[in-house]
């Protein structure tokens, strides 16, 4: 993958400084396509559910890719991904003096719908931005993916399909329940084996993430489950439960922490990809609709993930997990705020989380 701007790039024309004519390395681009999907990190990831079908059906091809820099490291080592480019002035321009034969975007904010209306491509698909200043819908996939967002109706009881396959219902390519990949450098992965060797961990080493994003309410798992949970695999399972966050999520990891009382151990905090790699080295990741949940199916690790606020059909965890939803009647509802209490997530039984885990290390045992 050649990430955008990097320093060979911006003065010479080649990064390998050779004529064409002349060069091994020559290939022609074939079929110039160009994906938009600017956040949030989680989301880029399994919108890169896209790039196996997009490559069946334009197999001579060059891709290139738009996100924001938050999610540009999940994308920098996909073979798929010919070019990462993070948004901005600098992408915008080089991007103006382009043409494309296919542009996609999967997003619906007006800054990636801005950046669809002002490329030149043969053929668009996704979003883009009206004269109004309005997000619409250039295909059928993506008014249907609009539609979702306007009717709690079709969002959380009708519609039946997972992301991966929406994000390809907007692109036009067939979705064949490809999992989406990640791809980590070595150095990650030394770094989060010797942070996880440092723990003294025994099998199986669960990871209990212990927070969520902060747009929804109640996304992550209250401490008190989390802990409950910590103390079940050590004295159930005698494993090791490593609690699981970013820097964000660090107050929450704490009280999980203290709840536990020495049953869970402190994964830390770290940078994305040391990050991934340690969910990646886990034998299992308990955690809500988070972004961990698809680094976990990504590196495919099995997930038991919990549902709250947000639509448990969109999520596909590929054959390796389970899902727990909650079970109260608001749910889903996808709300910034709430006052209901108990919560949905306050709703789901350590036992019952127990238990889904239980199920998941048995059948990877199986397989």
């Amino acid at each position: 993958t050649e990430t955008v701007n990097s320093p060979p790039s911006r003065s010479r024309p080649c990064v390998w400084r050779r004529d064409c004519a002349e060069c091994d390395r020559y290939a022609p681009m074939g079929t110039r396509i160009l994906v938009i999907k600017l956040a949030a990190p989680g989301d880029v990831l399994r919108s890169a559910a896209v790039l196996p079908p997009l490559r069946r059906a334009h197999p001579s091809s060059h891709v290139t890719w738009v996100t924001d820099e938050a999610a540009a490291p999940l994308l920098s080592r996909n073979p798929l991904v010919d070019r990462l480019m993070t948004f901005g002035f600098e992408t915008s321009l080089v991007l103006a003096a382009q043409a494309f034969d296919l542009a996609v975007c999967l997003d619906k904010e007006p800054r990636a719908a801005a950046l669809m209306r002002a490329v030149r491509a043969g053929r668009k698909l996704g979003f883009e931005l009206s004269d109004f200043g309005t997000v619409r819908a250039l295909n059928e996939g993506a008014a249907y993916d609009l539609s979702l967002g306007l009717s709690d109706e079709l969002k959380f009881r009708v519609n039946t399909k997972s992301y991966p396959e929406i994000a390809c219902g907007i692109a036009e390519v067939a979705y064949e329940g490809e999992p989406y990949t990640l791809a980590l450098p070595e150095e990650s992965v030394r770094r989060a084996g010797a942070f996880l060797a440092a723990l003294s961990p025994r099998d199986p080493v669960v990871g209990i993430v212990a927070g969520a994003g902060a747009v929804f309410a109640n996304k992550a798992l209250p401490p008190s489950a989390c802990s409950e949970l910590a103390k079940a695999v050590r004295a159930k399972l005698g494993g090791t439960a490593v609690v699981l966050g970013g820097p964000a999520d660090r107050e929450r990891a704490e009280e999980v922490l203290r709840l536990a009382g020495g049953a869970a151990v402190d994964g830390g905090t770290h940078e994305l990809l040391d990050y991934a790699a340690l969910v990646g080295m886990c034998d299992a990741v308990v955690t809500g609709d988070t972004m961990a949940l698809h680094i976990a199916v990504a590196l495919g690790v099995p997930v038991v993930a919990v549902f709250g606020p947000t639509a448990p059909q969109e999520i596909d965890l590929y054959g390796r997990g389970r899902k727990v939803v909650a079970g109260l009647p608001c749910a889903p509802c996808y709300r910034r705020s709430c006052d209901v209490s108990p919560s949905c997530m306050d709703s789901v039984p350590a036992d019952g989380l127990l238990a889904a885990l239980e199920d998941t290390l048995k059948e990877e045992d199986s397989r």
